[in-house]
């Protein structure tokens, strides 16, 4: 394993599609519950505690060998939508397909055969995490961090907002979110002993119910 390998995963620029998806950040500043960096902040806060634990812990589980079947079926049950349970399929298919391409590997393979509509992206993280030779820590911190820079990303292109501000409140969230990995990482191990069912399933319903709302505008800048 290498930090630059890392950062390749980690790179907004890796071309797993991450950039037309808002992660409910379109329909937060339509509502009125983004309109600025402290509202930003309180949103990405709440999305990395619930959205983000769950996704970590699903990456940190795939990444330390755990049935993908099993996680993926896991994955399913602890996302109520079926707009964000197609979205993160989709992401995840994408995702494969560019890491297979990166770092060719049986075990992504074998993942694609299974999955021909795409297993839950965080799964997939993981696996291709495993593939990479990272561990299970590091994609922990990559489906953490994804889980706030969409985000705060889309937020810039949908308010003009000030990116050196929405930068500055990723930074902040910077000690958040290393506790959120080192919380996943541990809920992967217990998850090896003790089943799926010991892996988080913080839930955030508004995020379920804007999800199911964007899908149906029949206008809107992100996918998701």
């Amino acid at each position: 394993m290498t930090r630059a390998t890392l950062l390749v995963l980690a790179d907004g620029r890796f071309p797993a599609g991450g950039h037309a998806h808002s992660g409910g950040a379109e329909a937060a500043v339509r509502a009125g519950r983004i309109t600025d960096t402290a509202s930003l902040e309180d949103f990405c806060r709440g999305r990395l505690h619930t959205a983000g634990l769950v996704a970590a812990a699903l990456a940190a589980a795939a990444a330390a060998g755990l049935d993908p079947v099993a996680l993926d079926a896991a994955a399913d049950a602890r996302t109520p939508s079926p707009a964000l349970r197609a979205t993160a399929r989709k992401l995840g298919r994408q995702l494969l397909r560019a890491a297979r391409a990166t770092w060719p590997s049986p075990e992504l393979d074998a993942l694609a055969v299974r999955f021909p509509k795409g297993a839950h992206q965080p799964v997939v993280l993981g696996t291709v995490a495993r593939a990479a030779g990272l561990g299970p820590l590091d994609a922990a911190h990559c489906a953490a961090y994804e889980s706030v820079s969409g985000p705060a990303t889309a937020v810039v292109r949908l308010l003009g907002l000030d990116p050196f501000g929405a930068t500055a409140v990723l930074a902040r969230l910077a000690p958040e979110l290393d506790r959120v990995a080192d919380r996943a990482v541990e809920a992967a191990r217990h998850a090896a002993r003790d089943g799926t069912d010991a892996l988080p399933a913080a839930s955030a319903p508004l995020l379920e119910i804007s999800a199911e709302a964007h899908a149906a505008w029949p206008v809107r800048l992100f996918a998701s």
